[in-house]
């Protein structure tokens, strides 16, 4: 506006001196050079009158600003103040319901010890698996609120996890069951011997916890089911994968992706008055795996269902180790794998499982980058994880069926997914995916495919 008015002032110097020149060269009476000063003159009152009136609607709005400004701060500093009087209550509140849960289970304990009979024992087991299910929600706050603080350390120690987390899944069978739910967990071990893992287990707990608490929540009919695949040793590391599987409510596709960043946005009001409390620590959880070193991810479907899963790269403490059976590749050519898939853990499960039948593996960290490598390099056999960043695995395989190479050499293309619901089955088939093998990866099941497709 200023550049614009100082432009104008500049303008009518101009004018004016041009019309003074030509007044004097007299090639214009006096009449017509007042009438145009007069002209002039009119113009620049009413281009003043224009940018008075915008400075002074400008003052307004930047005073206006300031205010509305000052009011935010004083805000702000009212909720760090709230927020700072909250943490200070979760922690005296939770200290307080720590204090008798812990005397309950005591006297539970000490209950268990007296002489009852069958239908006390299981009464009393109850009342403890339940108590120590409060607990273990009542520190999972506490420890969810460090989490956001960025005040959480991890405490490795050795740790017989089946022995850990067997315990934690009775507490939620009982939970399941009030519901109506079927629940079921297993694990998934290697075949050398018994050995203990450094970890976090409380760590590991806590995340679990955050994830079953859900699932339950969040499923009306069916099945909760756990998997922990600790079946992948590397030298002195064990990979160990998690799977929380649930036939419950599921999310959409564009909910899923935002999922570990505003779970509260996701669902709807209707939902919320529905399954109240639920979500919550979806986005600790997921800052928890990555401070444990892994990744969670999920794979939803609207109304069939929902997957989160883990895998964790932790060192073993040897304990027994008895002779190591030699196993037999079930290759015994060279044989050239392709495997499409984002996750770094993963790709070291899988690399183990095919290297330990024979198979020389290439990573693809998406499914554009699968395809690139398919169009230059030569591979007996293709595992197209399904979902991925960029491109997914139905679109890469539907581009290398496509390829001129494809069309000569048939290579066999497998589904990888941590959910082989039904539909992704059927639209894989109907991406032209040969055969589909879901995670955790079934060592048999990855033979039979190997030896089927060789």
């Amino acid at each position: 506006m200023k550049k614009t008015l100082s432009f104008f002032i500049f303008v009518c110097i101009a004018v004016i001196l041009i019309i003074g020149y030509v007044f004097l060269e007299k090639k214009i009476f006096i009449e017509s050079a007042a009438l145009f000063l007069f002209v002039l003159a009119i113009i620049q009152v009413i281009a003043l009158q224009f940018f008075l009136k915008n400075q002074l609607k400008n003052d307004v709005v930047k005073s206006n600003l300031r205010l509305r400004l000052d009011e935010l701060k004083e805000r702000l500093e009212s909720a760090e103040e709230l927020a700072n009087h909250n943490s200070v209550y979760l922690a005296n509140m939770s200290y307080e319901v720590r204090t008798p849960l812990n005397t309950v289970l005591g006297m539970l304990n000490m209950l268990k010890q007296t002489d009852l009979n069958s239908d006390q024992t299981a009464q009393v087991e109850i009342a403890e698996y339940s108590s120590k299910h409060l607990l273990q929600l009542v520190n999972m706050v506490t420890d969810n609120t460090k989490v956001n603080d960025g005040d959480l350390k991890l405490d490795f120690k050795s740790v017989d996890l089946k022995t850990d987390l067997s315990k934690l899944f009775k507490v939620f069978e009982y939970q399941a069951w009030e519901k109506g739910l079927a629940f079921e967990y297993k694990f998934l071990s290697e075949e050398k011997g018994k050995f203990l893992v450094l970890a976090d287990s409380a760590r590991i707990q806590q995340v679990l916890i955050n994830l079953i608490n859900n699932a339950i929540k969040f499923t009306n009919a069916g099945t909760i089911s756990l998997i922990v695949d600790q079946s992948v040793g590397i030298d002195n590391d064990q990979i160990i994968t998690f799977y929380i599987k649930d036939t419950g409510i599921g999310m959409k596709p564009q909910d899923a992706k935002r999922v570990f960043n505003n779970f509260d946005g996701v669902y709807n009001n209707a939902f919320k008055k529905d399954y109240r409390g639920g979500g919550m620590g979806l986005s600790i959880s997921h800052k928890l795996v990555e401070l444990l070193g892994g990744e969670l991810k999920l794979e939803s479907k609207e109304n069939e269902g929902s997957t989160f899963y883990f895998s964790l790269q932790l060192k073993k403490t040897l304990n027994i180790k008895p002779v190591e059976a030699i196993e037999k590749p079930v290759l015994s050519d060279k044989f050239s794998v392709l495997v499409a898939e984002d996750n770094r853990m993963n790709q070291k499960v899988i690399k183990f499982l095919l290297e330990k039948q024979g198979a020389d593996c290439t990573f693809a960290k998406n499914g554009r980058e699968a395809v690139d490598l398919y169009k230059i390099l030569d591979f007996d056999m293709i595992f197209m994880d399904i979902y991925m960043p960029d491109m997914d695995g139905y679109e890469a395989t539907k581009f290398i069926k496509e390829t001129d190479k494809y069309l000569k050499n048939k290579t066999p293309i497998i589904g990888v997914s941590a959910s082989a619901f039904e539909k992704d089955i059927e639209k894989a088939k109907l991406a032209g995916i040969d055969d589909f093998l879901s995670k955790p990866i079934d060592k048999e099941k990855l033979k039979s495919l190997l030896v089927k497709f060789s």
